[in-house]
This record gives C-alpha cells, sequence and structure tokens, in this order.
C-alpha cells in the first residue's frame, strides 16, 4: 500500500492588499464637493477622466481623508512596521471617472509607497486587476495552467463596491477594466510617502526625509 503523500505548500513573500469598507454614506457636502472638483475641470487621460486638481484631499472631503490615513496607519502598523518613527502622509490625491466604454491602463505609482482608492461609485461586477509581478518568469517556460491558483495566475481580480478602501504597494501593477455598466465608475486615487530617517547609518543607506 502506498502511503499517502503529506505536505504542505506555503506563499512565500506575498503582496498586502488591505480592503476595507466605509458604513457611512456619503453626505451631502461630501456629495457637493465632488460635484465641485468635476466642476473645477476634468482632463481625459486616453483612458478615462482625472480631475485637474491632483491635491483634492488639501481642501476638500476631509472625511473621506480622515478615514483614509486611519487606515493608513493600520496599514504601516500592521505590514510595515516600520522601526523607526515615520510619519506617513497622502501627497498626491485625485478624482477618476470612468463612464461607460472606457477603462484605465496598466501602470503602477512612482515616487510613492503606498497607494490607495476609495470607491465613490462603482457599477456591477466592478473590480481592480492587479498584475503579479513574477508573471513574466513563469512565462519563460510557457506552461499552460489547467486551473489557475495564488502561485500559478497572472494577475488578480479584486472585487469592489462603492465606499471600499484599497491600499496596495505602489509598486504592483494594476488596471481597471472597461466599465460595461450603465453608470459613470468614480472614485479617488492617492499616494503616500514618508517623513523622517530611512535605512540604516552604518550600512551606508541613512536618507534624511523632512
Amino acid at each position: 500500500m502506498m502511503e499517502r503523500l503529506r505536505y504542505r505548500v506555503d506563499g512565500i513573500f506575498p503582496c498586502p492588499l488591505y480592503t476595507t469598507h466605509r458604513d457611512l454614506n456619503l453626505d451631502e457636502s461630501e456629495l457637493q464637493d465632488i460635484e465641485s472638483i468635476i466642476e473645477e475641470g476634468m482632463h481625459n487621460n486616453k483612458y478615462n477622466s482625472t480631475s485637474n486638481d491632483s491635491y483634492i484631499f488639501n481642501t476638500k472631503l476631509g472625511k473621506i481623508k480622515e478615514f483614509c490615513e486611519q487606515h493608513i496607519a493600520s496599514y504601516v502598523e500592521k505590514i510595515i512596521n516600520p522601526k523607526k518613527p515615520l510619519e506617513f502622509y497622502i501627497t498626491q490625491s485625485w478624482l477618476n471617472v470612468t463612464r461607460h466604454g472606457e477603462s484605465h491602463q496598466q501602470h503602477w505609482h512612482p515616487n510613492s509607497i503606498i497607494s490607495g482608492a476609495f470607491y465613490i461609485s462603482t457599477v456591477e461586477n466592478d473590480g481592480i486587476c492587479f498584475h503579479n509581478p513574477l508573471s513574466k518568469e513563469q512565462e519563460m517556460f510557457n506552461i499552460l495552467s489547467a486551473s489557475h491558483n495564488m502561485f500559478n495566475s497572472g494577475q488578480r481580480i479584486l472585487p469592489v463596491k462603492a465606499l471600499d478602501l484599497i491600499l496596495f504597494p505602489s509598486w504592483i501593477e494594476h488596471n481597471v477594466n472597461t466599465n460595461q455598466g450603465d453608470k459613470d465608475r468614480t472614485s479617488i486615487a492617492f499616494n503616500v510617502f514618508a517623513r523622517g530617517v530611512l535605512g540604516d547609518v552604518n550600512k551606508l543607506t541613512e536618507l534624511h526625509l523632512l
């Protein structure tokens, strides 16, 4: 009798995707802020529309900003766990509107540590698509998989709904698929950087960021 195989498979160096949901609906002042941002001007970036103001959290949507900052602090504590005190802060923030038939191309966010998206409105079966940074290595041998799992997938679509907040490392490439719905997909995107001392003076990697 053949002995039953005993083994385990672990995922090493996983990429964190932090998700949460705001229970409070948007209030009248927040809806007015969003309308104001759109009225102040949007520009087409070949795929969808982005607000001309790329620092919207500096003057508007304070309660949404506070909600995001609370979860950025949680992300930093649970995932980054810095040894030295650092101040993580939102740098740029902007509004994205993706209308029927529009999408957002595959990209990543340079000059940023954490990036995030807060969804104002979504469409049916909506999601954000993240791309496996190791997929190019997997394609070297072009082995076709009968079914996909966390180890052999080239991408993962994370379902989203209105009032969801997604935080992720800025280096991971992502895109938004074509809006097939009857209404606009509207979201706030933002980047996060840090103030303080990075690196190690003894390893000649120290960097002071004010």
